[in-house]
């Protein structure tokens, strides 16, 4: 494909706009944000008043602006508290350093389940020793679900920047 003269100053050649045309066919409401090197990208609302923007700002996001991703100046919010930013509707585009994500995302999605797991364990664990006392005196017979036996056994944290596509520099 050849590229038509220019007149004008733009950032995207024309395969690339036609490979984001493409692209538009396969998405819901909201577009698919161009990935930037060193960070994480997601759209965050401006509505929910139970994870509020402000608490994400403070954890390190940071709004995507029109100039850190050329060619989408059509998505830039023209007024308001978002002026200048990438924005859909109620929704805004937010970059976070991969470093950030994969801390936050290991908490998450690794550390957290792995302790409500840990507890589900003990508690099978504490089942499992009265069962035995019970089955001893010949009042129930003990049979363990496959499965139960691996609660509590830490698997290997997946990399989780990898996992979306966005592979940082230090991993």
């Amino acid at each position: 494909m050849r590229d038509r003269n220019v007149t004008q100053a733009r950032e995207l050649s024309d395969d690339e706009r036609v490979a984001e045309f493409r692209q538009q066919y396969f998405q819901s409401a909201l577009p698919d944000i161009p990935r930037i090197h060193g960070y994480h990208v997601c759209w965050l609302t401006t509505d929910n008043p139970r994870d509020p923007i402000h608490s994400r700002i403070r954890l390190g996001y940071e709004p995507i602006k029109t100039h850190d991703i050329p060619g989408w100046e059509h998505a830039s919010i023209k007024t308001g508290e978002w002026a200048g930013c990438i924005g859909v509707n109620e929704m805004v585009a937010f970059k976070i350093p991969l470093e950030l994500y994969e801390q936050y995302m290991y908490i998450n999605h690794h550390e957290q389940p792995l302790s409500e797991e840990e507890k589900l364990s003990s508690q099978i664990r504490e089942m499992e020793a009265e069962m035995n006392r019970e089955a001893r005196r010949g009042t129930i017979s003990l049979e363990l679900e496959d499965g139960t036996a691996a609660l509590g056994v830490a698997p290997e944290p997946p990399s989780f920047a990898s996992a979306t596509g966005e592979v940082p520099d230090e991993y």
